[in-house]
């Protein structure tokens, strides 16, 4: 029996959930930041630039700094931190900007 073949993912729904305006500056460097870890990591695993992606030599075309991505990567990023947001928003917790 192959596990991931069953595997049906299940997130929270989240389609109720309007992030207000003022958060979605945030979501856009926490998308920046996603990337910046995500980015830091592969190259601690010794992946480069490379124009296509290359796994046997640890290539990878999104290791550019976040403004040099492809719109669709940025919006796959973007879609992760304004999620993380409204789940935190569903599950009943406020975000406070302290000035």
């Amino acid at each position: 029996m192959n596990m991931t073949t069953e595997y049906i993912p299940e997130p929270m729904d989240t389609a109720d959930v309007q992030l207000p305006e003022e958060l979605m500056a945030l979501a856009e460097k926490m998308a920046r930041n996603v990337h910046e870890v995500w980015a830091r990591s592969r190259m601690a695993e010794g992946w480069t630039y490379g124009p296509e992606r290359d796994d046997a030599a640890r290539h990878h075309p999104c290791l550019v700094p976040y403004d040099e991505l492809p719109e669709s990567e940025k919006e796959y990023d973007r879609a992760t931190s304004q999620e993380t947001l409204k789940l935190i928003l569903k599950s009943g917790f406020d975000i406070v900007k302290k000035i």
